[in-house]
């Protein structure tokens, strides 16, 4: 699962030490040359997370979600550049206003592993 699979969750937790819901998206992909397929792959997941929250799913799906704020966690193998930047920042107003809150994380990739 991953960015490329826009229909599907990646993943659901709680996570302990804040006691939040967070949908995780796992982003492998890197923000080059084709920035704008990387943005409508990633809205297009999006997408995908505001509907399983907006439509009541996830609560169907994983009730200990209830009463629990929501974060969409998009965790990436690449760092922003400075155009995907701006695509968070306007993301998570969107996602803001439905009651949820967006945040990136640069995931350790596989170079660093070695190192």
């Amino acid at each position: 699962m991953a960015i490329d699979n826009a229909g599907v969750v990646d993943f659901i937790s709680i996570d302990p030490a804040t006691d939040k819901v967070v949908l995780t998206i796992a982003d492998h992909l890197e923000w080059d040359e084709n920035t704008d397929d990387h943005k409508q792959l990633l809205k297009e997941k999006l997408n995908t997370y505001v509907e399983f929250i907006e439509s009541g799913e996830l609560l169907e799906k994983y009730p200990k979600a209830k009463g629990r704020e929501v974060i969409v966690s998009v965790v990436g193998k690449y760092p922003l550049n400075e155009e995907a930047a701006a695509f968070y920042q306007q993301a998570s107003s969107a996602i803001e206003r439905m009651g949820a809150k967006l945040q990136f994380q640069l995931g350790a990739s596989s170079e660093d592993d070695d190192a």
